[in-house]
């Protein structure tokens, strides 16, 4: 029997919801709550692969600060490495503040598992997710002294790997702006031509954008969607050259992007009022389909609140799942999750007045 895993990343732990229909939930209480302080989820990986379903969870303590930790049975127990696994060598003089991503590799690269984090940094697991090391060529690279932090810090939030490659990646840093690396890390050349940056004089730089996420493409691995800090934008090549697909949205502000695994031209976007009034766009809970790559977009939300409305969605807080339709989820900081089973037809209501959501994210288990 197939089910649905939906992971819910908060201010106060983690919440796990399990479903057989997308519809009906059984949704967990929160795990990492029994800690000295409060501990924010910020970043969640599902791992399917290797005939388990791990857990791995990017956890932030106000007390103990951050660390990755693992569940391979849906949370009854949790599993840490011995020495805190995302720790920079001495040399580095840097300390971790936050991981902001983990994202399994796929079936190309079995046991890696990347994790990014602030400052700005990419790591390496070979071993599941259990310890990482530090992606030196990215680390090293020239332009890292002059990338400076957006509003949520220098934060590493986008990881995303090649299925045709396991040496091709994409990150996306604010605010570095998006940079690819060929030859798994060891160098990294940006990837920002087209993408704006008003809040630098002058023309667009070669790098230092103020990216909120990027996905790809579920037919087309060269074909990316970018949300940017003002700005929605398509590429067609792998991230050398970006076109705007804003037209057709009632803002080109906002964070979350999210990619059909399967379908080509299909991505969804929850757009903002603008930088300065960061929620939904003129009040209004939708979120946005675009079945032709960017050319136009529909508003979805039957299902979802009609009055005005004023949650947040951060850029890890809309995902879809691998089922047939593909689930799409999203959580905002009113502490309000909803699936929806057709593809963004129609929304249920997973849960609500949970802490202020971080992120979420999908899986469907065979």
């Amino acid at each position: 029997m197939t089910e649905t895993l939906l992971c819910i990343g908060t201010r106060k732990g983690l919440f796990v919801a399990r479903s057989a229909d997308r519809v009906h939930w059984d949704l967990s209480t929160p795990h990492f709550t029994n800690r000295f302080a409060d501990t924010a989820v910020g970043a969640v990986g599902i791992d399917t692969r290797q005939g388990r379903v791990r857990v791995l969870v990017g956890a932030d303590s106000a007390h103990w600060g951050p660390s990755v930790f693992h569940t391979d049975d849906y949370g009854a127990t949790w599993e840490e490495a011995t020495e805190q696994p995302v720790r920079f060598p001495p040399d580095a003089q840097a300390s971790v503040e936050r991981v902001w991503q983990i994202a399994p590799a796929g079936p190309e690269a079995p046991g890696v598992v990347y994790a990014g984090a602030e400052p700005a940094s990419l790591w390496r697991s070979a071993d599941g997710g259990v310890t990482f090391s530090l992606v030196e060529g990215l680390w090293n690279h020239p332009h890292r002294p002059t990338w400076m932090p957006g509003g949520g810090g220098l934060c590493l939030h986008t990881i995303l790997t090649d299925a045709r490659d396991p040496d091709r990646l994409i990150v996306a840093i604010s605010t570095g702006g998006v940079y690819r690396s060929d030859d798994g890390g060891a160098s990294w050349a940006p990837s920002n031509t087209g993408i704006a940056a008003e809040f630098i004089p002058g023309e667009a730089p070669e790098y230092g954008q103020c990216v909120h996420k990027v996905a790809r493409d579920g037919a087309d691995p060269d074909r990316l969607y970018l949300q940017n800090h003002g700005g929605v934008y398509r590429s067609d090549d792998a991230g050398d050259t970006w076109v705007s697909i804003a037209a057709g949205l009632p803002s080109d502000f906002g964070f979350a992007m999210a990619a059909h695994p399967r379908t080509g031209g299909t991505a969804w976007a929850f757009p903002l009022n603008s930088s300065a009034d960061r929620v939904p766009a003129n009040h209004r809970c939708h979120v946005y389909r675009t079945r032709d790559a960017g050319v136009s977009w529909q508003e979805l939300g039957e299902g979802l609140p009609e009055s005005a409305h004023h949650g947040t969605v951060l850029r890890d807080a809309l995902c879809v799942d691998g089922g047939e339709p593909v689930g799409v989820y999203f959580g905002n900081r009113n502490g309000e999750v909803y699936a929806s089973t057709d593809e963004g037809d129609t929304w249920v209501q997973v849960g609500a007045h949970l802490p202020d959501i971080l992120c979420v994210r999908a899986a469907t288990l065979d």
